[in-house]
């Protein structure tokens, strides 16, 4: 590799020093580094870029800039467009070479080209490195040489692939002598406020490893069981951090192998390892359909589903969004979500299912509102997980197979815990009429301080009726001809 005096490493997707190839590849290569952000106007100011989101991102810059000092470097902020920015930058310092880490989204692809076009005219080499995935999307194809477009052949390649052993962080990261202007470090932008989502996680490459150890330690082992009931605290919570890069996807994976290889050494069983180390193999599996498919960004994969006729009834979509459906495990599930910009992935997948298949809202509905509250909203793994949901995508639930949000709530919240910890008007009413509080008479909903249509709503919609409108919808969309007649 050639040699340079200085090169800059442009921090986007990876907002960490563990475990980044690019990072590492330009402490290699350069004898001086200028690490450096471009707060992304294009991304941070989009309709759909969750503030919870934004303060995640913040909050690790800030830790980032803490990590860099302790080895003699600090971070440089340069406001504007990366384009222009990013030249400016290695005009200013006579940097020759500029290592970042890929990402696969189409905006960013647009826009890592024009970059590296740009770059390499004023004679600078541009390297990449991979840092956010466990395996590229270009590396696993079908005998035919095709991208897999089903998950369970995909996983038995992604299963048996070696991943490269994770990399400590540079003990140094050596700045430049001379003196570099720097922008302030971008502010959180004040979604702390009372009305606003109060996230459980925070931007931080020490909190990430934290939290990492506690999952191996407390949760891998039981993940298949304990992920389900959305009441409990069975899930890793770490999502955020592997969609902002601040934990390394490949020591989560290699960690996780390893608690898999100790538990069958003791001839245990590995369920709850195996169970997440699928999870890890669908996020690879949505980030390949999205960089082979980038249109699903936007329109079904299944191109018969595009013509689905949906209602988008907006009174439907606002009752969904402000959890007063009238659905116990539905209306948790939105409540959690404006309370902790987060929500539990069963709940993910239930309200989804409602929303496109009770309600007979266009999937792209909800998926433009998840990525405005999620704090881990990732363009992959939510188009994926709406897609699937809606049946319209890659590998998707049946059309005929539609979540029943009452058994739903009563097989994953029996409980209770979950609805009872976000709609609070419900939680003196007992378990068996938890999740269908209209079976209450009258004077038992009095007893219990939960009068439907006062305190709590009624069902918006009659379950097996939409069930019914929405299987025709689906068999109209794949089969035009087949409605003429009705």
């Amino acid at each position: 590799m050639k040699r340079h005096r200085i090169a800059v490493y442009w921090f986007r997707r990876i907002i960490r020093l563990d475990d980044n190839q690019a990072l590492l590849a330009a402490t290699a290569a350069a004898e001086y580094v200028v690490p450096v952000f471009v707060p992304d106007p294009a991304l941070l100011a989009h309709p759909n870029t969750a503030p919870a989101r934004v303060d995640f991102l913040f909050e690790a810059l800030a830790d980032i800039d803490a990590s860099l000092r302790e080895r003699g470097s600090r971070l440089i902020v340069r406001s504007g467009q990366p384009v222009e920015e990013l030249a400016r930058l290695v005009r200013e310092t006579g940097a020759t070479a500029l290592f970042f880490s890929r990402d696969y989204e189409p905006y960013a692809r647009s826009r890592d080209a024009a970059v590296t076009e740009s770059l390499r005219e004023l004679g600078v080499t541009v390297e990449t490195g991979s840092d956010l995935l466990t395996i590229e999307p270009d590396e696993i194809f079908t005998g035919a040489g095709k991208p897999y477009t089903v998950f369970t052949p995909y996983k038995k390649v992604w299963w048996e692939r070696p991943i490269p052993e994770p990399q400590e962080a540079p003990a140094r990261v050596p700045f430049p002598p001379s003196e570099i202007f720097s922008d302030p470090l971008p502010e959180r932008t004040g979604s702390s406020g009372t009305t606003e989502p109060r996230p459980l996680v925070h931007g931080s490459e020490r909190e990430a490893r934290s939290r990492l150890e506690a999952f191996l330690r407390d949760k891998v082992v039981s993940y298949d069981t304990g992920r389900e009931p959305p009441g409990s605290e069975g899930t890793s919570r770490l999502s955020a951090y592997l969609k902002m890069g601040v934990l390394s996807a490949r020591r989560l994976l290699a960690a996780v192998r390893q608690v898999r290889k100790e538990a069958l050494a003791a001839r245990r069983l590995a369920g709850g390892p195996d169970t997440f180390l699928a999870e890890l193999a669908w996020r690879d599996f949505y980030y390949q359909i999205l960089w082979h498919f980038p249109s699903v960004a936007e329109r079904s994969f299944r191109p018969a589903y595009e013509g689905i006729a949906w209602e988008n009834r907006e009174e439907y979509f606002d009752a969904w969004r402000d959890g007063r459906t009238g659905y116990p495990i539905i209306d948790a599930a939105q409540r959690q979500l404006k309370s902790e910009a987060w929500m539990h992935n069963r709940a993910r997948m239930i309200t989804a299912s409602f929303l496109t298949k009770d309600l007979l809202c266009d999937w792209r509905l909800g998926e433009a509102y998840f990525m405005r509250m999620l704090i881990d909203g990732d363009l992959a793994a939510n188009n994926g997980g709406w897609q699937w949901a809606a049946s319209t995508g890659t590998d998707a639930q049946p059309f005929f197979r539609i979540f029943n949000p009452v058994a739903q709530g009563e097989r994953f919240d029996a409980d209770g815990v979950y609805v009872r910890r976000y709609v609070p008007e419900l939680r003196r009413v007992p378990n068996r009429f938890l999740h269908r509080p209209w079976e209450l008479s009258p004077s038992e909903q009095e007893a219990v301080g939960c009068v439907l249509g006062r305190d709590y709503p009624y069902p918006i919609v009659d379950h097996k009726t939409q069930r019914e409108k929405a299987l025709a919808l689906y068999r109209r969309a794949a089969d035009p001809a087949a409605g003429k007649g009705q």
